[in-house]
């Protein structure tokens, strides 16, 4: 008995120390690579640079493990590690702290990586700066557990501002190329917008409640705020601002596509498993917020609406397979937030669990393609690649059905299934939301069948140089098969009563409330089944039974126009630059001459001149004392 009561005390302590490694290994992995990686070899390089992000997986399934067969309703395990700040009132700790929310962006962000950072030893083998990208994938990842593990919203700002640096570093990493170097500023810049309404945000979360700790902030605004109010309307929007700039949503959205400048295992990480899902986590670790500000959660659902049908129409016309991805990341991006502003909170992070499987696995898919072509990025320039590279192909195949949303024998199509229901059937849902989500099933299922068709039938444009190792492959057919089966754990009600995800993360987050009178869901079902078919068999049409429409029909000045608006996404980037930074360039060239900068001109040229005489008086004394000599 006291053997069992020794086993039973420490237990506690040993999760503890679980919760600390878990994102100490990435860390303390970045900090070797940093400080030592240039004496190291490559192959030591990449069982440091993979390893430490392996161990973290395997402690977090542990974790999981342990919280499965806790014995409380709502497990919850934390650990402070040391007093960080303390400030008159104010007081700050690291601390972690890890609930059913936490655990299913854990599990994400550690098992999806490790296979993205496995995949990279083989893609970036031939790269200079080797122990550089590692160290900087290292850093990433452990930004983005402290984001999700934080116990207070400093400490997840703290992981917030890391994962942004960690995108600059990654997606500038060929920096020889000024191009990329631009887009990794951009990216730096853009974010920035929401990150600065973000912190206003927690400025005003402090001034209000006097805390930033996230369970007394989740525990206390009920009973503070007035639903609706003033105040908990500028907190939620602020935050959501946040949100928007993180996960890429409208208007905030413009930097995502020219982050495809970095490596593509690069872009699998943002896309997937780390920065853009920081905004989804942002709205439901706060959905206590939100949901006291009805301003906020229609805004969230507008915003993911928006979202979803631009990015989706830009995904439809792009002709670089990485751009096709990374639009196609915002538009999904954009339905989760729709599900998060009807208040369908486990719809939206189950849509981010299936998406980060098929997601990765295929811009890792379009990484195998680049490489073996000579790194071409113009899908029309590729073609009758299904045969030569067969694996590429199928499991890329796969993530296109589940990108596409293939009825029921995908991943992707049990989380959308469930996000164009509550679209509808939510009390924050209406026909209009509900119909923005249907006709972007309808876009998503056009442009995936596109990229398949373009990229892997018809004649083949570009020979293949190289063939992808097994240390490409075997993360992508791991991929490939959780990109099938995640969606079995969350069925539809009216088909199977297997609601595992949402019983899980419900223990933390409110279910959906639905309307008191509504539709048979078979109907909803089914009209959602035939507009992806539809799309599947429009893309089918136009890019494969007569591929001269497509040609004939871009000859005509109006859809040519239409078209060329579309490609340059709406062009947010040309109205940004009219609006904001040419005038701003306008500014600063009227001002170059302005009243202060003479004032410190004119210093500068007295310094310059005195430097001068001194410098004189000295050289006549030495040629006197020459001359003397």
């Amino acid at each position: 008995m006291k053997n069992f009561n020794l086993i039973k005390s420490t237990i506690p302590i040993i999760m503890n120390q679980l919760l600390i490694l878990i994102p100490v290994l990435p860390l303390l992995g970045f900090l070797v690579l940093s400080m030592a990686g240039k004496h190291l070899s490559k192959p030591v390089i990449a069982w440091i640079g993979a390893g430490v992000i392996c161990m973290s997986a395997v402690l977090t399934l542990i974790l999981a493990v342990k919280f499965f067969q806790s014995s409380t309703a709502n497990p919850v395990y934390q650990v402070m590690i040391w007093q960080w700040m303390k400030v008159g009132s104010f007081s700050c700790s690291i601390s972690l702290r890890v609930d059913a929310l936490t655990l299913a962006f854990l599990f994400i962000v550690t098992f999806v990586g490790a296979l993205i950072h496995i995949y990279s030893t083989a893609f970036m083998k031939q790269d200079r700066d080797y122990a550089r990208f590692f160290a900087s994938m290292n850093l990433f990842v452990c930004a983005m557990l402290l984001l999700v593990m934080a116990d207070n919203l400093v400490l997840l700002y703290l992981g917030w501002e890391g994962v942004g640096l960690c995108s600059y570093l990654l997606i500038g990493f060929w920096y020889e190329n000024p191009a990329n170097c631009n887009a990794a500023r951009k990216a730096f810049i853009v974010t920035r917008v929401g990150d600065t309404a973000m912190a206003i945000g927690l400025f005003l979360l402090f001034r209000e409640l006097g805390t930033l700790n996230i369970p007394d902030i989740l525990s206390s605004s009920p009973t503070y705020f007035e639903p609706g109010s003033t105040n908990i309307n500028w907190i939620a929007l602020l935050l959501l601002v946040g949100g928007m700039g993180k996960s890429a949503q409208l208007p905030l959205h413009t930097w995502l596509p020219d982050a495809m400048a970095g490596p593509s295992p690069v872009s699998a990480l943002i896309h997937a498993a780390t920065m853009v899902t920081a905004g989804v986590y942002l709205i439901a670790r706060m959905h206590v917020v939100f949901q006291l500000s009805p301003v906020a959660m229609e805004a969230t659902a507008i915003v993911g609406a928006v979202t979803l049908l631009v990015a989706g129409c830009s995904a439809m016309v792009q002709t670089d397979i990485k751009r096709v991805l990374a639009y196609s990341t915002i538009s999904q991006i954009g339905y989760m937030f729709l599900a998060l502003g009807v208040g369908a909170w486990s719809s939206g992070i189950f849509h981010f669990f299936t998406h980060a499987f098929f997601k990765a696995l295929l811009f890792l898919a379009a990484g195998a393609v680049i490489e073996s072509l000579h790194h071409e990025h113009n899908m029309f320039k590729m073609g009758g690649l299904k045969n030569k590279l067969p694996v590429v192909f199928w499991t890329f195949l796969i993530g296109a059905a589940a990108l596409s949303a293939l009825p029921l024998v995908s991943a992707g199509f049990y989380s959308k299934d469930q996000i164009l229901w509550y679209a509808w059937s939510s009390v924050n849902g209406n026909p209009v939301l509900w119909s923005a989500a249907l006709f972007g099933a309808f876009v998503t299922a056009f442009y995936t069948t596109r990229l398949m068709l373009v990229t892997f039938w018809g004649e083949m444009k570009t020979q293949v140089s190289s063939y992808p190792p097994k240390l490409m492959t075997i993360p992508l057919v791991v991929l490939a098969f959780f990109s099938i089966t995640a969606g079995f754990i969350e069925w539809p009600h009216n088909l199977l009563h297997v609601q595992l995800f949402s019983h899980f993360v419900e223990i933390v987050m409110p279910a959906a409330v639905l309307k008191d009178v509504l539709p048979a869901e078979i109907l909803f079902q089914s009209i959602a089944a035939v507009t992806t078919l539809l799309g599947l068999y429009t893309g089918y049409i136009l890019y494969y039974r007569t591929p001269g429409l497509v040609p004939r029909m871009q000859q005509s000045p109006y859809l040519k126009d239409i078209r060329d608006f579309f490609f340059a996404g709406w062009g947010f980037d040309y109205l940004y630059d009219a609006i904001l930074v040419k005038p701003y360039e306008w500014i600063t060239r009227v001002n170059k001459s302005d009243l202060f900068d003479s004032v410190y001109n004119g210093i500068a040229q007295l310094n310059v001149r005195l430097t001068g005489y001194y410098l004189q008086h000295k050289m006549d004394r030495c040629a006197g004392m020459w001359r003397v000599y």
